[in-house]
């Protein structure tokens, strides 16, 4: 019998398939700096359809998709922007929203399940009768699902409210959506009409889909023609880059129905771990594909052990037939 090591660090560090492999072999391409590439133009129309959104635009990163939307819609200096104290924008993404941008981050504190407090959120917003010493309101962000509390999911009611909250006071709403075909298909809501309220939305396809690189941004026709420049601005003008589209688009159509096993396969796990004395897992708040346990203060659990433990319930290392 062989065995085969499986890697659950992440959900960035997937491979792609073969049918990923042949399609970048046989994309077709051009130079989508102007914006000739037809396998890219079709990644981003896809995109954008399936997201309810005018236009969507090919970047990169996850994280320069997140700059590129605050950027766009806090175009002036000295603008601020509400967000998680415990979001990936102002926690990992190398505080590129002020170093670059020139952009405030307001941080608001995510509750467990993701959420910030409507309240919380509406009392920090800058009253503009101040703006010859504070920052001006112009944004806000949610990110769904949310890696940092486990994965959790934002409901579409509580998206709503905060679209409504931005709208009242004029401001515009970014979803940072690395994970967002997680959520829909968790929450079970159409993933168009989870994002609905929103502004911008960055969709990652190299996360929980499994492609290798790269996101997509969306929004208004306008929002997308501004975006473009930015991304050209910060070297994200790649030329034929639809030899990466190409495997993105496979990920849409292989992937997407593979989320609901994926989310199942993560609650398993869970509750395997759960089992192990001297781990502690809220099974509860698994919700999609990202867990998190905690070694129990004063356990003797090794990290050795505890591989020793995953490998008899066949969590890491899994056996196959004959090579």
């Amino acid at each position: 019998m062989a065995t085969r090591t499986v890697d659950l660090r992440s959900d960035t560090v997937t491979k792609p398939t073969e049918a990923m492999r042949a399609a970048m072999a046989t994309a077709e391409v051009d130079d989508d700096v102007f914006g000739a590439d037809p396998t890219a133009v079709k990644l981003q129309s896809e995109v954008a359809k399936m997201m309810g959104k005018e236009a969507g635009l090919f970047v990169p990163s996850g994280t320069m998709g997140n700059l590129i939307s605050v950027l766009v819609h806090c175009d002036v200096r000295g603008s601020e922007v509400i967000l998680g104290n415990n979001s990936h924008i102002h926690i990992y993404e190398n505080g590129g929203i002020a170093t670059i941008g020139g952009v405030h981050p307001r941080p608001v504190k995510n509750n467990e399940n993701g959420t910030m407090d409507i309240d919380l959120i509406e009392d920090a917003i800058r009253d503009p009768r101040g703006e010859l010493v504070y920052p001006t309101t112009r944004l806000i962000c949610l990110e769904n699902s949310h890696g940092n509390t486990g994965g959790r999911c934002l409901p579409v009611e509580y998206i709503d409210s905060v679209g409504e909250l931005a709208k009242k006071h004029g401001l515009k709403l970014h979803i940072d959506g690395a994970r967002i075909f997680n959520a829909s298909v968790a929450l079970g809501i159409p993933v168009d009409r989870l994002v609905q309220a929103a502004d911008s939305v960055s969709v990652c396809l190299s996360k929980g889909l499994g492609a290798p690189v790269g996101s997509v941004i969306v929004g208004s026709e306008t929002f997308i023609t501004k975006a473009r420049r930015l991304r050209k601005t910060l070297g994200g003008g790649m030329r034929q880059v639809g030899v990466i589209c190409a495997a993105a688009l496979v990920a849409l159509q292989e992937n997407l129905i593979k989320l609901e096993g994926d989310h199942k396969n993560a609650k398993v796990l869970a509750e395997g771990l759960n089992q192990i004395k001297g781990l502690r897992v809220n099974v509860a708040a698994v919700e999609t594909n990202i867990i998190f346990f905690d070694i129990v203060e004063g356990s003797k659990i090794s990290g050795e052990k505890l591989y020793k433990h995953l490998v008899e319930r066949g969590v890491f290392v899994m056996l196959e037939g004959p090579s």
